[in-house]
């Protein structure tokens, strides 16, 4: 009986390695490796019946709250395979959170984002450990295309699923509000007639603000869960992030030649309640020059920074550069600025420094003497990009931006002022949000005027990333460019198709990075999707360490392939565009 048994199973064993191959395959194992005598011969075994193991697929998500650079708490996802038939951690990503640090703001305020910003991130981790656990089981994580539209689709559920709660509740209010009050809300009625008579008296001529977008609670969970997917699907595939995204970009096709973004660095924040004058500058940020390779463009600005931390330092201890001095804009400048230079008040959470000016040439004057007193000409070895935040300047009971304090400008004198900055200070080459993006027609004035002198970007003025995907339109003002920043609902699918929509359109691509630092240095792979027209913004201490920490990498890769560049990058064409229009 026991025979016969084994028989049985010696018969069920033969045919179940013969049905897979398991014979031929040793034997061809055995024949390939014998000429080799690789030392550790079960090791080189393994790794050549690796090759027809099963794909590894999603076994399960993790979702955890974590704190970024700022000690906000914002969300990390883990991914986990099952890998030759073992549960594997993969990796995690970490996705920064949209909410803006505000500068001197009340408490309440400030008490409110904090928990509107926990709020946001324990139902991001709910959505990660339940639903989209369950929903991405056993699917492969290089299938990255169909993930983010599950992805995509879910939060459409959850977009429907607010909409319906918030129109029973909008119905329960009402019925309340009528049958308990009905006279009150008639003579409520009456009154809020009689305002708009009063306002048209007060003519208010500038459109009014668009309302702002809602974020949905939880929507880090889609982002977060997409960036995750795609850093599993480079570990899978033994390739680095950037790579596979720019794989994914050209369906697999292996790219000829990496192109490394530029980066933008902050030197200057100029704040909105500071006592000093100055309003319209909330960053001024530095450009290195093309031919640098990207660690000499980085230890350039940090030269620069040196000195802009000496100049700014007490009364007495800076002076201006002999040629400035000797210019009639400098002799302008000591007799405005007898005292001293303006004086500097700290740091930034983004680690740039914080001061104050009385005017708009002051900071660039200031740069300038920075530039010659270490030997640089700003305008061939540093250029400026200015980030105007000029929607937060918008006095709508005026309809003016106050630029200064004090100081107010109507959208068509702001076009004005900005053709006059320009043409005298040259080296700004970059201007984010000039005008909001109500102002069209002056965002067209200045494209007429300045559109072969600088590049006008549109950040505040452009929509969320998933939301121009969807509009093909793209209802945002003529512009050179738009920011994009990776949060909230935004997936790498989105970025990809985008980045493709507006590159077909000639305009100028910015990956942002938001106010929350993120430990994670993804935003730099996601800057290296193959696209020609790309700067990259590095705001912040953490997150610019890590993204320089990636970014070497890149630089050796790029000077071995990309013909483009002397020696290490090119600047996603914008100053190379740039200089061989001029």
């Amino acid at each position: 009986m026991e025979a016969d048994t084994d028989v049985r199973l010696r018969r069920e064993a033969a045919e179940y390695y013969r049905a897979h191959r398991v014979p031929q395959r040793m034997e061809e194992a055995l024949n390939a490796l014998f000429p080799l005598r690789p030392a550790d011969l079960y090791g080189e075994l393994a790794n050549y019946f690796s090759k027809f193991s099963r794909a590894p697929v999603v076994c399960k998500l993790a979702g955890r709250k974590v704190l970024d650079g700022v000690g906000q708490p914002t969300l990390e996802v883990e991914i986990y395979c099952t890998v030759k038939n073992y549960e594997k951690r993969i990796c995690s990503a970490i996705i920064s959170s949209h909410y803006q640090i505000p500068e001197n703001a009340f408490s309440e305020a400030t008490e409110a984002d904090e928990r509107e910003r926990n709020d946001s991130v324990t139902t991001a981790v709910e959505w990660v450990n339940e639903s989209l656990s369950a929903m991405l089981r056993d699917l492969k994580p290089t299938d990255q295309c169909e993930i983010d539209k599950m992805l995509g689709e879910y939060f459409s559920k959850k977009v429907e699923e607010k909409k319906e709660v918030e129109k029973e509740e909008e119905e329960e209010d009402t019925l309340s509000i009528t049958s308990c009050i009905p006279s009150a809300v008639a003579q409520s009625g009456q009154k809020k007639e009689a305002k708009p008579g009063k306002k048209s008296s007060t003519e208010i001529t500038i459109p009014p603000a668009e309302p702002s977008e809602s974020v949905l609670c939880g929507s880090l969970a889609i982002g977060g869960t997409s960036l995750a997917i795609a850093k599993a699907g480079a570990s899978i595939n033994h390739v680095p992030l950037y790579l596979h995204i720019a794989l994914l970009k050209r369906s697999q096709d292996s790219p000829k030649e990496m192109t490394l973004p530029l980066p933008m660095v902050t030197l200057l924040s100029y704040e909105k309640l500071s006592p000093a004058k100055l309003k319209l500058m909330k960053e001024v940020m530095l450009i290195p020059p093309v031919q640098l390779s990207l660690k000499q463009g980085i230890e350039r600005a940090l030269d620069i920074q040196k000195e802009m931390m000496r100049l700014l330092e007490p009364a007495g201890k800076a002076q201006l550069s002999p040629q400035l001095a000797d210019s009639k804009k400098g002799r302008a400048h000591n007799k405005e600025k007898k005292a001293s230079p303006p004086a500097l008040n700290g740091v930034s959470h983004l680690g740039c420094l914080i001061t104050g000016c009385d005017n708009l040439e002051q900071p660039l004057l200031l740069i300038q003497t920075a530039c010659n007193n270490i030997g640089l000409e700003l305008g061939t070895d540093m250029y400026l990009a200015i980030n105007c935040a000029a929607h937060e300047l918008m006095d709508y009971v005026k309809g003016k931006y106050e630029i200064l304090t004090g100081t107010f400008r109507s959208p068509d004198e702001m076009v004005d002022m900005y053709v006059e900055l320009v043409n005298k200070f040259p080296s700004i080459i970059a201007l984010v949000d000039p005008l909001r993006k109500e102002d069209r027609q002056q965002w067209n004035n200045m494209c007429c005027a300045l559109g072969s002198k600088c590049y006008l970007i549109a950040e505040d003025a452009a929509t969320n990333s998933s939301k121009l995907k969807t509009d093909h339109n793209i209802n945002i003002p003529m512009c050179s460019g738009v920011v994009l920043k990776y949060v909230n609902q935004t997936k790498v699918s989105d970025l990809i198709e985008l980045t493709g929509l507006l590159d077909g359109q000639r305009r100028i691509t910015i990956l942002g990075s938001p106010d929350g630092e993120s430990s994670d240095d993804s935003l730099v792979d996601l800057g290296m999707m193959q696209i020609l027209n790309l700067l990259i913004l590095l705001k912040n201490h953490s997150q610019k360490n890590n993204s320089l920490k990636s970014f070497l990498p890149c630089s050796r890769i790029q000077r071995l392939h990309s013909p483009l560049c002397q020696p290490c990058r090119v600047t996603a064409c914008l100053l190379s565009s740039w200089r061989a229009a001029h």
